[in-house]
């Protein structure tokens, strides 16, 4: 049975699902297997289908192998009919999942019953009865650290009356204030129709410092409570409900657009009850427009802005009164491809904004911006490698494909770099770019129309605004990229006419970002060919010194371990020389991305026991390995059996340093190479991550054309790692 840790507060809207996700997350970067268990469960049959929305958004995560059911404990009802009996049947049920299990996230009750003490003494008893510590979680919404200090010295006291053990204390939504209590403001309209507008981000009060001074006000505060003590600021996106949340209020339908927008979040509701241009005026980012169905002009009006560049993109339109729009403008609309979600309801301006502005925003599985967003507050504000030591967790020794994927976001946020998208309209790549930015795993720059762009991110329901957007038709660096371009290849005939048509391609524009030092590394490939993308790179940015070829290797990501396979994507037949350099930049590679490297250079004979032109070529290449670089274990010829294989290799090489254990595989051709990563891949369940291409100056890295957003994620992070090493194998 492995560690626990039970999240717990004692009130509601905490943000305890945002701590727990942390905590989760966290977990899975250090063991392989991390289980949920929610003691005490109340279902939200209106919008979750009768499933408690925390376990669900839980259970939901990759780091997470267990059904939904397998992390219930009892409902409410049966703690209310006999708490005793209950307590039985949670102890049982938890244990049952912490046996299969190297971690458990424990949540505790959401205060959804009876907010009352006594239900957080319940879910104190709870954590002494499984023997878990308990991160206890305050909200720091319009509250002096004084105010939070006296929670939690009273929640300590009675923990520890109910010999519970205080783990860390974490105090959220830190920094504002709420709104009124109706949640909204009501203001009056061009006409005197009501403009009712969700206060997202209201003035912090005069007692609790802004910002960063705020989160260290809170933290010295807990100074002295007998457990590391975090604090985390207020994000009113986490509290923003998604278009999705505000049918059912409103009995809400959707007459058109793309149901995939309904996870976009709301910052607010505007009542469109006045003139267009007033209309126009008071539009705002994210805002949910209500009006009425006999108002075509204003429906259109909505929609042209939301398209436009110079206005703000909207989360939906709602239609109310229950009036139909005409047949005409239903055309028009489905014509221009409108994919903002407009819906129709039956009640009146006053109903619809009064259930609406009572909406509660929260985070579940279905809202994927608001859990990059938590993820990305959670680890800036809370240390989670100290959080996990407190547990005394051991290490696992095993890397599983989602602890490697969680260590190369990590590496570069440490010390995020600048990379350049060039195939910026592409829609993986902004749904991607739209992760990387929430996450802080990278600065961008998009390369493409601006138009195209913000269109197609309304389009997509994406947030890249903060990513910088060139154009290389029409930037002021085209000239000096072109300048530079035709000095580094004047030699080979370039003119100056010839370089200002080549540059302003985007994978030559981005090659000469990298090249010029504006950005740090370059990822394309998701629509354009390899050669297309290292072309360029081939030509200014070179391979650096001793290298002769430029190569890739794929993270080959097993169930409990990670190898490097190379070279898989580029070269289809290399040389003996070239084969010795694909070698040496696989392990320089390997290393620089924590896998102890041990290259096994691959024949279809092991040692001596074969002959012919292709072994002779793998044992010479293996003898240039040994001479450059003595320091690195290789082996060579070797078959891939001997290799991965303890027991074949006692029979084969049983003195061999690298046999049965190798980490490095080289293979011998193309051909070779890329059938066998994806037979592994296929055959194996294994998580290709590459191509990474190595030997450049720069970092420049290929996608394949059938790449997904989580393939874009991680090679953007691989680049930026390879930019903070100063290059792709140094």
């Amino acid at each position: 049975m492995g560690s626990s840790v039970y999240v717990a507060s004692v009130e509601g809207t905490t943000g305890k699902s945002t701590v727990a996700l942390g905590v989760l997350h966290q977990l899975s970067r250090r063991v392989r297997r991390v289980a949920v268990f929610r003691p005490i469960v109340r279902a939200d049959t209106a919008t979750h289908g009768g499933r408690d929305y925390v376990l669900d958004l839980l259970t939901s995560q990759d780091a997470v192998e267990q059904s939904y059911e397998d992390g219930v404990g009892v409902t409410y009802d049966a703690v209310h009919a006999d708490p005793d009996a209950a307590l039985d049947t949670i102890v049982q049920r938890y244990h049952a999942v912490a046996e299969r299990a190297d971690a458990v996230v424990i949540v505790g009750s959401d205060y959804t019953d009876v907010g009352t003490p006594t239900e957080f003494s319940f879910n104190a008893k709870i954590a002494a009865n499984l023997g878990a510590p308990v991160l206890l979680v305050l909200n720091g919404f319009d509250r002096t650290p004084h105010d939070v200090r006296a929670i939690a010295d009273m929640a300590a006291a009675e923990l520890a009356a109910h010999h519970g053990s205080l783990f860390a204390v974490i105090a959220n939504r830190v920094g504002s204030t709420p709104a009124d209590d109706a949640g909204a403001q009501a203001h009056a309209g061009a006409d005197g129709s009501p403009d009712v507008n969700r206060d997202v981000s209201p003035d912090v009060s005069p007692d609790v410092p802004a910002d960063g001074g705020a989160v260290a006000a809170l933290v010295a505060a807990l100074d002295g409570i007998g457990a590391p003590a975090f604090a985390v600021p207020e994000e009113p996106l986490l509290n923003q409900p998604m278009v999705g949340d505000l049918l059912a209020p409103i009995g809400g339908r959707l007459l058109s657009g793309d149901p995939q927008l309904l996870t976009r979040e709301v910052t607010g509701l505007m009542i469109a009850g006045m003139t267009m241009p007033n209309v126009l005026d008071r539009l705002f980012e994210g805002a949910a427009v209500v009006t009425a169905g006999d108002r075509p002009e204003v429906v259109l009006g909505v929609v042209m802005a939301h398209a436009s560049r110079t206005f703000p993109q909207i989360a939906a339109i709602i239609l109310n009164g229950g009036f139909e729009l005409p047949g005409q403008v239903q055309r028009l609309i489905e014509g221009l491809g409108v994919t903002l979600p407009i819906i129709a309801t039956d009640l009146g301006t006053q109903a619809t904004s009064s259930k609406l502005t009572a909406v509660r925003g929260r985070l579940t599985k279905d809202a994927p911006r608001k859990i990059d967003t938590a993820l990305a507050l959670f680890d800036q504000y809370v240390d989670g490698p100290a959080l996990l030591d407190q547990l005394a967790l051991a290490r696992s020794s095993a890397v599983t494909p989602l602890m490697f994927e969680h260590r190369l976001i990590d590496r570069a946020v440490s010390d995020r770099r600048h990379i350049v998208l060039p195939e910026g309209g592409e829609e993986r790549i902004l749904r991607a770019a739209d992760v990387l930015l929430r996450r802080g795993v990278a600065d961008l720059t998009l390369l493409g129309d601006p138009t195209v762009i913000s269109r197609q991110a309304a389009t997509l329901g994406v947030d890249v605004s903060a990513a910088n957007v060139v154009h290389p038709e029409h930037s002021e660096l085209t000239e000096r990229f072109a300048a530079e371009y035709h000095r580094l290849r004047r030699h080979r005939g370039v003119d100056l006419d010839r370089a200002r048509e080549l540059v302003r391609d985007v994978s030559y524009f981005g090659t000469m970002m990298v090249q010029l030092g504006l950005a740090d590394g370059m990822v394309s490939g998701a629509v354009h060919t390899t050669a297309h993308t290292i072309r360029p790179a081939l030509e200014v940015v070179k391979t650096v010194p001793d290298v002769s070829v430029v190569s890739s290797v794929f993270f080959m990501c097993l169930e409990n371990q990670v190898l490097v396979y190379g070279d898989c994507a580029v070269n289809p037949d290399p040389t003996v020389e070239q084969l010795a350099d694909i070698a040496i930049s696989s392990a320089a590679t390997a290393a620089a991305f924590g896998v102890e490297p041990r290259i096994a250079m691959l024949s279809y004979s092991t040692g001596t026991s074969g002959a012919g032109t292709d072994v002779e070529k793998v044992s010479k290449a293996t003898a240039i390995v040994r001479e450059r670089a003595p320091e690195l274990p290789v082996e060579g010829p070797i078959q891939y059996d001997a290799a991965i294989d303890a027991a074949v290799a006692r029979t084969k090489l049983p003195d061999s340093p690298v046999a049965g254990k190798a980490t490095v595989f080289v293979f011998p051709d193309l051909n070779t190479g890329n059938n066998t990563y994806k037979a592994v891949q296929r055959s194996a369940n294994a998580v290709a991550v590459g191509p990474v291409l190595q030997g450049l100056r720069k970092p420049v890295n290929d996608l394949s054309r059938g790449a997904t957003v989580r393939d874009i994620v991680n090679t953007v992070a691989i680049t930026a790692i390879q930019a903070q090493q100063g290059g792709t194998n140094e």
